[in-house]
């Protein structure tokens, strides 16, 4: 699998992990009895394969399209995703220009920024809701995408990701490049600049950011992508562009005392059509009802958000 390593802020990265997937085109309550396990040795997390009960992770694409309508809305059933074209221009006010932030607040992160397959916590200044569960740190990945685990370990492109473009994307080969970020209260700011696929740097150099808002809105903008995305190698890093999220189960390990084994159960993914991500275009997420955002027990019987759930007295949840 393709691995990261992971700067000192970070916890003690867990070895003992295995990531199991499943995928159910239905909104469905989280619940691990009736998980199929998929394969998790293959070559590459994720990627160019296919298991039963499981699903393949790129979507088929139709033509390379430049379109400047705006995309329908289409239901992932925990989000709503729209694309604009690069010549709507909808995308041009999605983009956030980091350059004109003020600049004490905007963080180039040193090791990110001259490093490959690196990882690093950054710490957010509002509670951010992702598939209804708020979160107070992310994990950005040099390799275009954001890491939203707590369970940190090295496989962090296999699932719990934000990603506007994962690639094989490696900051050290261009003095230009830089992974960088802003916090203003209400939303945090990524931006990958200038930076070149390792195995392939003559295609040029990739530009986009994902913004995450105290809303739970998430919005990938692509300022410079020079070849289609479809195009780009998934032999020495998966390619993805989307959400995922799972959930963490701890066994415990009955011939050695002391010692858990934690599963990462895959639940849920939104896979983005990767035809539509073109220059100057962008796509925003809105995210749907969740059985977390009820906080007594009337709401939450009575809700028609299309979840099997119910309420627990105990949890108050």
């Amino acid at each position: 699998g393709v691995f990261y390593e992971v700067v000192q802020s970070f916890p003690q990265v867990e070895e003992n992990v295995r990531v199991d997937s499943h995928v159910n085109s239905h909104r469905w309550r989280r619940h691990s009895e009736s998980l199929k396990s998929v394969d998790t040795n293959r070559a590459s997390m994720g990627q160019d394969s296919s298991e039963p009960g499981g699903f393949t992770d790129l979507l088929l694409e139709e033509g390379h399209d430049n379109t400047t309508q705006i995309e329908e809305d289409t239901d992932h059933n925990y989000y709503t995703s729209r694309t604009y074209g690069p010549y709507d221009s909808t995308s041009r006010d999605l983009w956030v220009n980091i350059d004109q932030m003020e600049k004490d607040k905007v963080k180039i992160h040193g090791i990110l920024s001259n490093t490959h397959r690196q990882a690093a916590r950054v710490n957010l200044s509002f509670d951010f809701p992702f598939y209804g569960h708020f979160l107070r740190e992310i994990t950005v990945a040099t390799g275009g995408f954001i890491y939203t685990g707590e369970v940190v370990h090295r496989m962090l492109t296999a699932t719990q990701y934000i990603a506007p473009l994962m690639a094989n994307f490696d900051p050290s080969v261009s003095r230009n490049s830089t992974v960088r970020y802003f916090d203003n209260g209400t939303a945090l700011v990524v931006q990958w600049d200038h930076v070149h696929l390792q195995d392939n740097y003559n295609l040029g150099s990739f530009t986009f950011q994902a913004t995450l808002l105290n809303d739970g809105r998430i919005i990938f903008g692509y300022k410079e992508i020079p070849v289609a995305v479809t195009q780009i190698s998934s032999t020495n890093h998966p390619v993805k562009v989307g959400l995922s999220d799972a959930f963490v189960v701890v066994h415990r390990i009955q011939q050695i005392p002391n010692v858990r084994r934690r599963t990462i159960y895959e639940y849920h993914r939104v896979e983005l059509q990767m035809s539509k991500i073109t220059n100057l275009s962008a796509v925003e997420m809105i995210p749907l009802p969740t059985c977390l955002q009820f906080t007594s027990c009337g709401p939450c019987v009575t809700a028609q958000i299309g979840f099997n759930c119910s309420w627990c007295s105990k949890l108050q949840r």
